[in-house]
């Protein structure tokens, strides 16, 4: 298996943005393991619409939970176990961007995390991070965590307005690539996510051996 697992610094940081852009510059699946919230839509149906892909690029959640809150919690408020060994994609013959849930130390169960997931998947790794004030700090965090476990970090994209001290700072103390910075979009589609170029080889990255 090959492709992406994205992560976030935290929640709302654009992590389904992100996955939507991907899907328009690869040929590549989406899958969401754990869906918390499913008002006003789904992570999935967002992507889909996003980037415009046909239904069967969508491969189905193993989990959709009610409740928008960390996935622990939402499951016991649904009288739900998440078993982690139902959290395995379902056969693709594609590249697979798989989307996590908020940030790596988000719980799924009472003993695992959204990293331990990341481990199993054995995926290069991409990090979403907020350009804005408080990125370093959350950003820096997020890499040490990640190599702590030894995962392969395969860049950050950084989303929101343009902040080159930011940029730096994560680049230089996170010794990590920027992949790409998405702007504030006044309209998001699938024209104005293709506009956005990675600045790295995304399908180079997606098969990097991990």
């Amino acid at each position: 298996m090959q492709g992406f697992f994205v992560t976030g610094t935290d929640t709302d940081v654009g992590k389904t943005l992100v996955s939507a852009w991907l899907l328009t510059h690869l040929d590549a699946d989406y899958w969401k393991p754990v869906q918390a919230g499913t008002e006003p839509e789904t992570d999935s149906v967002t992507v889909r619409r996003l980037a415009e892909i046909s239904a069967n690029r969508i491969l189905p959640e193993a989990y959709v939970l009610p409740e928008a809150m960390a996935p622990h919690e939402a499951a016991r408020r649904a009288g739900i176990r998440i078993d982690m060994a139902k959290l395995m994609p379902p056969a693709s013959d594609r590249l697979l961007v798989v989307e996590g849930a908020g940030g790596m130390l988000v719980p799924l169960t009472e003993e695992a995390y959204v990293i331990d997931l990341a481990a199993e998947l054995h995926l290069p790794i991409l990090l979403v991070a907020r350009s804005t004030l408080g990125t370093i700090n959350h950003t820096l965090l997020s890499i040490e965590a990640l190599r702590r476990r030894g995962l392969p970090l395969a860049g950050v994209v950084m989303n929101g307005p343009e902040t080159p001290h930011n940029r730096a700072a994560i680049e230089r103390y996170g010794d990590v690539n920027i992949i790409a910075e998405i702007p504030w979009l006044p309209s998001v589609t699938r024209a104005t996510l293709l506009e956005i170029e990675p600045e790295l080889d995304l399908e180079k990255l997606a098969r990097a051996e991990t």
